[in-house]
This record gives C-alpha cells, structure tokens and sequence, in this order.
C-alpha cells in the first residue's frame, strides 16, 4: 500500500510525473529512475548519460512542455502487473529494473500508472484529474543539481530537476517572494558584504575563519552567555581539543558516534581523537575532587571547540560545520534538584531569545524506541522517569511543545528547541539533554548527608545558543545583517561636509570612543551623498553628519539606518548610545 498524501501532496506527486513525460518529449534518450513530492514541491531523477542533458535554460522549455501535457491528462488509471510485464515495460532501463528487482523480493504489489500517453512505475498517490485539479499558474520549474542514484558515492550521478508546486498562485507567489528574500538575506552572502568570516579551501571545508568584525559579535555573544552564566551560579573550565580512545570508549561516544569523528590519530603513549563533544572532559573534571551532598548542583561551562567529521556534500555556510565552537555546560545534579535544574535551563534559554528579539520557536521532547535496543542504553525504568521529569517542566511553564519517538541521545531524552526563521526555514537550534548514564559509565558518585557513598548523579547537558557559527548564521539571517547597536562590529560614523568640519568631528569621534563606542570618522575628499550612502551600505546603526550648524550650536545630528534624524548635545549623544549597548536594546 502506498502512503496516504495530502491533496497537495498528490498534486505535487502527479508534477512529478508529469515533468518526467515533458523531459522525455525532447529527451526521449532519457531513462527515468524516482521522481516523489517533497516540501514545496518535488523532483525527478533522470539519467542523460546516452545523450544531451538539460540545463538550467531549458527549464522554461521543459515547463512549457508540462503544461501543454496537463490538458490531455485527464485521468490517472493503473494496473497491476507481474515482476515479469513490468520488466518487458521498462527494459533497457537499469535503474527501473533494479527497483522491480526489490518490489518482487518484497512480495509487493507492482502497479503501473498512466497519464495521457505516459505511464511509470509507481505506488500511487495522485490527483484523479490533473487537467482538472491542477493549476497551470501554480507550479514552476526552478533549478537543476547533480544527485548519486539512491543517494550512493558509488553509484551513478544523475541529473535531478526540482520544481515547485502550490494549490494557488498567490501561494506560489508568496513562496518565490519569501525565496529572494531568503536569498537576499543568505549568511553566507551578508557575511561575505559584511567582512564577518569566510571559508578557505586551503583550512579546509567547514572550517569557518572568523574575520575581525564577525569575532567581535561573536565575543559579544560569548561575553553575553558568560555574565548570563555567572549570574546563574556557572563555574568556567577550559579542556583540550583531543582526548585518549580511553575516554571516549568509557563515555560511550565511540561505539555510538565513531563515524561523527574523525580518524583517530596514533601517539606514542596511546591513540587520541579529536574530539567531537565536551562532556566526557567535564565528567572527568566532575571526577578530579571528592564531591559532598553541599555542593549540589555543579555547573560547569565552556565555550568548548569540537570537531564532527560531516561528509563535505553536507556542509552548508556556518549552518553545518566541521569545526563548532559550543555554547556548551553541564550541570550535576541529585535527583531531587533535576526538575528544578532543568526549568532554570529552560528559562535562562528563553531569556536569550528575548534579548536577541527571537519569538517563533516551539520545544520538541525527543524519547527512546524501546525496540532499539542497539540505539539506547536499556534501562526502561530510568527513561520513563527522565522523560517524566522533562515533560512535568514543559507543561508547568505552558511552552508550546510536541513529543517524538525515537530521537533521543543514546544516553537519555533531550529537548530540541525547534525555530521558523524569517525566512520560512525551520531548523534545530538549541539543545537540553538529561542523562541517566554518565554515573555508571564514569562512576560519579559523592558523600551523602549519612556519610555512605551515593550515586544518584544525573547530568543535564545543555547548549542554549546552540554552536557560534549555527546562532550566527541564523543571527545574520535573522537582522539582515542590521544588527542591534551592541552587536555591531562598527556602532557609530561620524561624517563631517567637509574639510572644514574634520577638527569638530575628532573631538567628536574622540569623546565617543573614550566611552567605549566602537567609532569611525570618514574624513575622505568622498561626497557627502557617498558618504552617507556608503553608511547605508555597511549597515550601520547610526552615522552622525556634521556641518556649519552643528558646530555653531556645539551639537550633533544623528542619523538611524531607519531614516529617523534628531539632533542632539555631544554629551546627550554618548549617553544615548551607552544606555541602549548597555541595555542589549533591540
């Protein structure tokens, strides 16, 4: 049986064919392989190999070509055949026969679906009459990309055509929008206007090398965790970047996640990896003291660098990274102070989404599959209380959130923090992790207020601002790079007219910047016009034009990227900007 789809699922699903019999009308040397509905739209894999292959200029052709196609195609019907017919039905093609070749291992049914003069091997799922059902003016043809046949290095490349799809056309219309802007607000393009980071191919793939403007927001954030964290009771440690195979294999991180690391690396006294987490590092510092009841709960925190061996084709911007440098801690606590501990996690994360003016996120509980004994430690009675513990927390402080199998850490039930971003893109983004197993694996224990050993230590393990260079580029994404006044790399400009300002504007310039603003003056023999276009252009909050007036009566006049002018006294204008840096304004 095929899966049940949404009607604009089936719609989506009959596009796919539907461009597949496009293709073949001025491609009639292609062989067709997969072609299924995804998110927006859908795609079809097809191998050219034999002939000429389309480019992204044909598209319109081919477009064109469908919807030509669509007015003949006034029904779908199917029927259902033996191993055999459907092999005589698409001999010649591999890729078709090796997936009869599967079906008829399964013993599952083999039905053929034809549309107009087009028929495929499918499961189904389409719309009854597409002449009928589907809009001309609500799909497009959008890019074409290189894909390995069922997703394997070692098989063929084949070319896959993507288009998307919509019931309406307003709807279409409102997707292509929301695309351009996510183009215009792409990281990796801001980043590169901006100055912030770039990626070198002679460092490597994933590997982000921050450039002074973006490590100075990056030292902003950290600076921000660090008082949030010391505030909240943290204690700061520093752990090397590698760690022996002793470590790894007693936290159980490499029979879990040895292809996330990369190769170990064989020493004289020992093999080492790089490594891909910080907790182990901090179980050990956790272990380095005996530990009394009293010093109940233990937070440890760093700003921890890791490494995660991604596959290069995966890699995307600072989005997915080989080198990330976490907002990492974790926190031991008995078992009576879990519900307590992780509710202050929850709260000090939210706090940081206000600051940051962060508003549509939902939580995600993610729970073991009993029946993956291979994935998850088997201690039914600990997960279920774990779970409990997290969703007690969750509902007390009435957040949205959902439940899902099967997703947790092999070592416990974690909350994913789930974010829309403006640009209509969902991702993960923060992380809090309850484990139940790192007081057997390390054997944490400490003194009981009777004196005996105890050992009920679980370890919340948290990263509320996810890795620098994930919240970066979703911070980049977020602004359009117009960030707030005390993450602006250059906060301030001040512009004199001309020449003859120069003298007014450093004494300006120099009482702003022995307060502590990150200031400069443009001096240059550029227009005024230039200038101020130029200010624009770098995204800065506020620039500050000086001329005869302002000097005459001995103020300022400060301009905001939003187009509001106000003048001002010089000791107002420092003041002005101290309160809203001090204050992590918006």
């Amino acid at each position: 049986m095929g899966e049940i789809l949404s009607n604009i699922e089936k719609k989506r699903h009959t596009l796919a064919h539907l461009l597949a019999a496009a293709v073949l009308k001025d491609y009639p040397h292609a062989k067709l392989t997969i072609g299924p509905a995804i998110e927006y739209g859908f795609y079809y894999d097809i191998d050219f190999s034999d002939g000429d292959a389309p480019g992204e200029g044909d598209l319109k052709t081919i477009q064109k070509n469908m919807k030509k196609l669509l007015s003949s195609w006034t029904e779908f019907t199917h029927k259902e055949v033996s191993a055999d017919e459907a092999r005589e039905q698409f001999k010649g093609n591999q890729f078709k026969l090796e997936l009869i070749g599967e079906l008829e291992e399964k013993g599952e049914t083999i039905t053929l679906y034809t549309a107009g003069k087009f028929t495929d091997l499918c499961r189904g799922g389409h719309v009854e009459n597409p002449a009928k059902d589907i809009s001309t003016e609500a799909f497009k043809l959008t890019t074409i990309a290189g894909a390995y046949w069922r997703g394997s290095e070692k098989n063929p490349m084949l070319t896959r055509i993507y288009g998307v799809a919509f019931e309406t056309k307003a709807e279409l219309e409102a997707y292509e929008h929301q695309r351009e802007e996510a183009l215009r607000r792409d990281h990796r393009k801001i980043g590169q206007e901006m100055g912030l980071f770039f990626i070198d191919e002679m460092v490597g793939k994933g590997l982000a090398m921050w450039l002074p403007k973006g490590n100075f927001i990056k030292s902003e954030i950290e600076k921000f965790a660090v008082e949030s964290e010391n505030d909240a009771g943290y204690q700061r440690v520093t752990t090397p970047h590698i760690a022996k195979e002793e470590l790894f294999l007693t936290s159980g991180h490499l029979p879990y996640y040895k292809d996330d690391m990369y190769p170990a690396m064989e020493m004289d006294d020992g093999t080492y990896y790089l490594k891909a987490m910080n907790c182990p590092h901090h179980h050990r510092i956790f272990q380095h003291t005996p530990k009394s009841y009293r010093d109940f709960p233990i937070r440890l925190a760093e700003y921890g660098m890791v490494y995660r061996n991604e596959r290069s084709g995966t890699l995307a911007g600072l989005l997915r990274v080989r080198g990330l440098d976490m907002n990492d801690a974790h926190i031991y606590c008995r078992k009576d102070q879990v519900k307590d501990e992780f509710k202050a996690v929850m709260q000090l994360t939210m706090s940081y989404f206000k600051t940051f003016g962060l508003t549509d996120y939902w939580f995600r509980l993610s729970k073991w599959d009993p029946a993956r004994k291979e994935k998850y430690f088997d201690e039914p009675e600990s997960w279920e209380h774990a779970e409990g513990v997290i969703r007690e927390v969750l509902t007390e402080m009435k957040v949205n959130f959902i439940e899902v199998d099967d997703e947790a850490a092999f070592y416990g039930p974690k909350v994913d923090v789930q974010f829309r971003s403006v640009i209509g893109r969902e991702e993960s983004m923060s992380t809090i992790q309850l484990d139940f197993i790192a007081k057997e694996r390390f054997g944490l224990s400490y003194t009981a207020a009777d004196g005996q050993k105890a050992t009920d230590i679980f370890v919340i393990h948290r990263a509320p601002l996810s890795t620098h260079e994930r919240f970066m580029a979703f911070l980049i994404e977020h602004y359009g790079g117009n960030f707030p006044l005390w993450l602006s790399p250059e906060q301030i400009r001040i512009i004199p007219v001309a020449e003859a300002h120069n003298e007014y504007a450093t004494q300006v310039f120099e009482e702003l910047e022995a307060v502590g603003i990150r200031v400069t003056i443009d001096d240059s023999k550029e227009s005024m016009g230039k200038k101020i276009r130029n200010a624009k252009r770098d995204r800065l909050p506020y620039f500050v034009v000086i001329g005869d007036k302002e000097i005459e009566a001995k103020n300022v006049t400060l301009e905001s990227r939003d187009g509001d002018s106000s003048q001002m006294t010089r000791s107002a204008l420092g003041n002005h900007l101290k309160t809203e840096i001090d204050t992590r304004a918006l």
